[in-house]
């Protein structure tokens, strides 16, 4: 008997008939001698029109109060996917982040997991149920209802399966595995049948919108296996995510993503004293800002210019903040560029090939694509272009490194 935990995302449970067809396939499964643990992402574009309405209602919106409001789309599927198994004749119940003791810090919309309570789901299961799980939300230390950010389904199955010692995670979506880039941008992507946790969570962290990158890290913390499959055709292997594979390093580049949703800001004229990037990057801190790419240059005079990147959703909050840390730090100017792109190649090969940032820039070059910012690890190089132009360099870089050919 197998204890495999698996996740349907909004679109496998957007409609009735698509609740009942997710509902044979997990009775399916359990009729296999196996235990299920399901989580379920909140249906359709559910969580989209419940924030619509909210802004309607006030431009001021409580943190706290949208968590109240998103955790009901994940009760509204949780419930109905029970019902659904139910009719197909096997037990089933279904449990909140809150009713499964899922215990998350106190940052409300991106809360992240402290614990999780296993007895409940063990309870459950030995009295065969198919246990079903409300994604994307758990509880604080006060007891205030929290969500887990965007995506934030998957953490909760691969977070819930390193707990119970799954021996398979599986994530259901509206795409079949993992593509070597969008193909949506890139028609002739790959899918991906192998990818080690490393590069698959450079990929989710820089665009690719498949997982959650804070699942990844789950995983790959607790060496928890992941299957990427497809709700709409379950006979496709879909992608494996786990260890790396020797094999991988034969691939330089595995994959290209592209990021559209980042903001630049620069603070120009900052004078060059210690304590001037402590100074901005910890008030950001306090107010959970996440920055991404950052770069200072320095000018005569002892005169620097500092650029970094957030999320879109963050640029007012880092306004704010930025007005009132330019005057403490004396600088001279804050300028704000919301038309850029982050466009990425990922692959564990990079470790032990020279010469892949010359062949990235030269690619661009030759199409007068302008490269605003560089940042690189060990795996991944990124850089920041025209919004404009993201989708044409994607299909560039895809071309350069040959991923149509990848296997």
């Amino acid at each position: 008997m197998a204890l495999i935990v698996q996740k349907y995302g909004g679109s496998s449970v957007a409609d009735a008939e698509k609740v009942k067809r997710v509902a044979k396939h997990i009775v399916g499964n359990k009729r296999k001698n196996n235990e299920l643990v399901v989580v379920v992402s909140a249906p359709g574009e559910m969580t989209d029109d419940l924030l619509d309405m909210a802004k309607k209602i006030t431009d001021n919106r409580s943190d706290r109060e949208i968590d109240m409001l998103l955790s009901t789309g994940e009760q509204v599927s949780i419930a109905l996917l029970a019902m659904a198994i139910h009719e197909q004749g096997e037990q089933a119940i279904s449990f909140t982040g809150h009713q499964v003791g899922i215990v998350t810090d106190t940052t409300h919309t991106k809360a992240k997991i402290i614990s999780i309570n296993e007895k409940k789901v063990f309870n459950a299961l030995e009295k065969g149920n198919i246990v079903i799980i409300a994604g994307f939300q758990g509880v604080d230390e006060h007891n205030d209802i929290t969500t887990l950010g965007r995506g934030g389904s998957d953490t909760t199955a691969v977070a819930l399966a390193a707990v119970l010692k799954a021996d398979l995670c599986e994530i259901y979506t509206d795409v079949d595995g993992v593509y070597t880039a969008d193909p949506r941008i890139v028609p002739n992507a790959q899918k991906i049948d192998t990818i080690s946790y490393d590069e698959m969570l450079e990929m989710a962290s820089l665009g690719a919108k498949v997982m959650q990158s804070r699942s990844i890290e789950f995983a790959k913390k607790y060496d928890v296996d992941v299957q990427v499959r497809s709700s709409f055709n379950t006979n496709t292997i879909g992608t494996l995510i786990t260890k790396e594979v020797l094999s991988m390093e034969k691939v330089v580049v595995r994959g290209v993503t592209c990021e559209m949703d980042e903001a630049k800001l620069s603070l120009i004229g900052v004078p060059d004293r210690p304590g001037v990037a402590a100074k901005i990057f910890t008030s950001l801190a306090k107010v959970n800002v996440g920055v991404d790419m950052i770069v200072q240059s320095t000018g005569e005079d002892g005169i620097n210019t500092i650029s970094f990147t957030v999320n879109k959703s963050d640029l007012k909050k880092t306004m704010e903040i930025l007005n009132k840390v330019a005057i403490e730090i004396e600088a001279k100017k804050i300028l704000a560029d919301e038309h850029i792109a982050k466009i990425s190649i990922v692959g564990v090969g990079m470790r032990s090939h020279c010469g892949i940032a010359a062949s990235m820039f030269e690619a661009l070059a030759l199409n007068k694509i302008n490269i605003d910012m560089i940042s690189t690890s060990e795996i991944k190089l990124s850089c920041i272009v025209e919004d404009l132009r993201a989708h044409e360099a994607v299909r560039i870089l895809h071309d350069r490194f040959n991923l149509a050919d990848i296997k």
